[in-house]
């Protein structure tokens, strides 16, 4: 196969090119919807999304983020991230401010509910480590190899920056 970019052409050896099974991308979309649907039962039980989910981690990484701040830490754009803290607000799990010095940044904080909501999310991650048969290590070392993946891609030539993401 091959690899043509700005710095010239590269042969990268890759068996079956174009058959769906050999194929990064098509392992890293299953085990993506795999594994969100494993979260799944517990988050139902909580009554939030997936992406809530996320949303909620981040805040109770750090309380009190800016709406751009919170974008940044999930890859997200305002378009994606405002309606999933609608969602999250309508159910009195988070709260949007104006900040006072400047009316035009919105800043999310978790309500009681929301920091309570804390204690109940607590045994997901091991529910999920368990059903997937992993051991921690093994998981700790996919999700330090999917860190190398996406920091490689994003400084390949032609890739879209961080900031570039579209959802």
């Amino acid at each position: 196969m091959l690899c043509t970019t700005k710095r010239g052409a590269t042969f990268i050896p890759v068996p079956s090119p174009l058959e769906l099974d050999q194929q990064v991308c098509f392992a890293l979309y299953r085990a993506s919807r795999t594994i969100t649907a494993a979260y799944r039962p517990h988050l139902d039980r909580l009554g939030i999304t997936y992406p809530q989910y996320l949303v909620l981690l981040a805040l109770w990484e750090r309380d009190a983020r800016g709406v751009q701040d919170l974008c940044d830490s999930l890859d997200l754009d305002t378009g994606t991230l405002s309606p999933l803290l609608k969602r999250l607000e309508a159910a009195g799990y988070v709260e949007r401010r104006r900040q006072q010095t400047d009316e035009r940044r919105v800043v999310v904080h978790l309500t009681e509910a929301g920091d309570a909501l804390r204690t109940e999310a607590a045994d997901i991650p091991g529910c999920v480590t368990r059903d997937s048969r992993f051991d921690v290590d093994e998981l700790v070392a996919l999700r330090e190899t999917l860190h190398r993946l996406t920091a490689a891609l994003q400084e390949a030539p032609g890739a879209l920056s961080k900031k570039g993401r579209t959802s």
